[in-house]
């Protein structure tokens, strides 16, 4: 199955606890920190959610 490569860019200082659990489920705890997810609709919608905290790396 294909992956993303999906990288944290901003701090989740400030985010709302919704946003915070959404990047802890994908795997991502520190800024700067890349994180291979699967290319599913769950995966994809996460990254939509935290879409103004994260960047898709190709």
């Amino acid at each position: 199955m294909a992956t993303i490569k999906v990288k944290q860019v901003k701090s989740r200082i400030g985010a709302p606890i919704d946003q915070k659990r959404t990047l802890d489920a994908m795997g991502l705890k520190k800024l700067n920190q890349v994180v291979e997810l699967e290319d599913t609709a769950s995966a994809r919608g996460m990254v939509a959610k935290v879409n103004h905290l994260v960047k898709v790396i190709d």
